[in-house]
């Protein structure tokens, strides 16, 4: 990432999340796990979405399942309404399966999202979650925050039961 690109991207987040969560840190943004991949859309040359994935090994219920944790996904409001944050998904799946050992896409989002998940191919799925939170303490989430994977490697149908621990900060 270019310190343009940098500049960019920190523009883009503080525009959002400035006065909910202070500057964007790209090394642990807003308390989550940074990104390994950035998908970005511009506009004349300006920066006007971000969507990230990071690998990881997870476990849900006693299984070990590689995903790719997705977050970070944001459009400018002056942007919006384009298609774009469609059109980044549709990378982000492209660049997981390009990976080539990736699983399954996850995430979790706000309830007012859903749907536009829903839309890019995502499946919901309920689960209680164990992750680090932004204090790094460990912390359980029963079932019902909106939690979504993407089936890349293997069918959604093979997703297995029981609690996901995502061994680490959420994305």
């Amino acid at each position: 990432m270019t310190t343009v690109d940098e500049a960019g991207l920190r523009r883009l987040f503080d525009d959002e999340y400035l006065h909910e969560f202070g500057p964007w840190e790209p090394s642990q943004p807003y308390g989550y796990a940074p990104q390994d991949v950035r998908v970005l859309a511009r506009s004349a040359g300006i920066i006007v979405g971000h969507a990230g994935w990071r690998r990881r090994s997870i476990s849900v219920g006693d299984a070990e399942v590689t995903v790719a944790g997705v977050g970070g996904v944001l459009v400018s409001p002056n942007a919006r309404g384009e298609n774009i944050g469609r059109r980044m998904m549709e990378r982000v799946a492209e660049s997981l399966l390009e990976a080539g050992d990736i699983e399954f896409g996850f995430l979790g989002c706000r309830e007012q999202v859903v749907p536009f998940y829903l839309a890019c191919g995502w499946t919901r799925i309920t689960a209680s979650e164990r992750s680090v939170g932004r204090d790094g303490t460990l912390a359980t989430h029963p079932p019902g925050p909106p939690l979504l994977i993407l089936p890349v490697g293997r069918d959604v149908e093979s997703w297995p039961e029981g609690m996901i621990d995502l061994r680490g900060r959420a994305w």
